[in-house]
């Protein structure tokens, strides 16, 4: 695939995995990180059909954590990946599907508490590859979100101006 026929993304980009019900989730596109990696906690590994499978928690909106979305995913592995601080740590790894802009495609995400990072999605080079080019000057050029349509895909309540009555 030639350069002509990638999708140029900003290094932020509104990503959604229509598989686990999230509607939009905030991503740091990083071509530096292999691997992708989605915000879980309460991650736990039961048994469906003969198969592993895992439901994990997701707070997809940054520095919310009222919004919480229950996900289950057939789980694909476990594996030995290195964080930006170097050192290891086993993750589990699921098969999604992931939509950025108009387009969808499967992705693998490991699963991290990612509460102390400054974003609830990373969007690594192996999800990207052969689709997308990465402009770092920009951000959000396939889909932008006002924080009124944001509370609307949630549900989150927003506060209504109160006429005054004389």
């Amino acid at each position: 695939m030639n350069t002509d026929e990638k999708t140029v993304v900003g290094n932020q980009e509104w990503c959604a995995f229509p598989d686990l019900n999230i509607p939009a989730v905030k991503a740091r596109v990083d071509s530096g990180a292999k691997t992708s990696s989605l915000h879980a906690f309460n991650i736990k590994v039961f048994e469906k059909d003969g198969q592993d499978w895992i439901g994990f928690d997701i707070h997809p909106l940054q520095r919310n954590k009222k919004v919480n979305i229950y996900c289950e995913a057939l789980l694909i592995d476990k594996r030995m990946v290195k964080s930006s601080n170097g050192k290891g740590k086993r993750r589990y790894v699921i098969m999604t599907t992931l939509k950025l802009g108009e387009d969808t495609w499967p992705i693998e995400l490991t699963l991290a508490n990612r509460d102390s990072m400054g974003f609830r999605m990373l969007l690594g080079r192996e999800a990207m590859k052969s689709r997308l080019m990465i402009d770092p000057d920009e951000k959000f050029l396939l889909k932008k979100y006002s924080t009124k349509s944001i509370a609307r895909l949630y549900d989150i309540p927003t506060r209504k101006k109160v006429k005054k009555l004389n």
